[in-house]
């Protein structure tokens, strides 16, 4: 098993950027970091919505709720279409209704993953303050207790797989052999990444033990890096907040960002 220091030094990214990629990220986590913005985004999940019905749902005002939609429609995480209101003694009259992106929660996890468990060496500690208390709100308002697998790159790039179960398989689709594996509850990836071994003989194992989650190499062909650190095979190495697990190298490969809640 590889020490703490070695993964910890695996995980550290070091990025060169502009005072402009800083002020960005700081208007996006200042938009997201409002609870009511979170709460209308958990609302448009069940569907569209007008601004009245937001409001009510919510329990503001309307000048309110419509501001809070003005910045999460900066963040291009919802979109606003006309549609028809509901029916009154004076007919159906045209409204705007407001709905979230395909994949808007996703990116939002995906995003602060990224930008938080990469250990990126923000010049700005409190900008690094607002992402850790976002990351908070976020699994407080949106995602929950549940640890979360994100796909980085490939045609599966920003999906988003929650670890249930206290034993979970992951590798490529293996059409014809379905009833070795469990489609629901086992991490299956596409055909694209074709260094990943069948998941029918898992390239792969999340583990969950004494409440710790662990990652085992199942004796996989192109094996199985944590933090750029190889897993040995047949051996489990313990997950934190996030690492970054490799199933084989390359384009060809998988790479998972491991996403651990923190929730008081």
């Amino acid at each position: 098993m590889a020490d703490e220091k070695t993964q910890e030094k695996g995980r550290t990214m070091v990025l060169d950027r502009t005072a402009d990629d800083y002020s960005e990220l700081s208007e996006y986590l200042e938009v997201l970091s409002n609870s009511q913005r979170l709460k209308i985004l958990k609302i448009l999940e069940k569907g569209p919505r007008e601004v009245r019905k937001i409001a009510s749902e919510i329990d503001t005002s309307y000048e309110n709720t419509k501001k809070h939609l003005d910045k999460l429609l900066s963040t291009g995480l919802i979109r606003k279409e006309a549609g028809l209101g509901e029916v009154t003694s004076k007919g159906v009259h045209p409204v705007w209704k407001y709905s979230l992106v395909s994949g808007a929660m996703e990116a939002i996890v995906r995003n602060l993953g990224i930008f938080s468990n990469m250990r990126i060496n923000l010049v700005n500690p409190d900008l690094r303050q607002k992402l850790d208390e976002l990351r908070g709100k976020v699994a407080e308002e949106l995602t929950g207790p549940t640890p979360l697998v994100i796909i980085l790159g490939g045609p599966e790039d920003g999906r988003v797989f929650p670890l249930k179960g206290g034993d979970v398989a992951v590798g490529r689709i293996d059409p014809g052999n379905e009833s070795r594996y469990r489609k629901d509850a086992d991490f299956v990836l596409s055909e694209a990444y074709s260094a990943v071994s069948r998941v029918s003989r898992p390239h792969a194992k999340f583990l969950l033990d004494g409440g710790k989650w662990y990652i085992e190499d199942r004796e996989s062909t192109s094996g199985t890096t944590l933090n750029a650190t190889p897993v040995k095979g047949g051996s489990r190495v313990l997950l934190n907040d996030g690492d970054l697990v490799e199933l084989a190298r390359g384009p060809l490969g998988a790479k998972l960002l491991v996403i651990i809640p923190h929730l008081e």
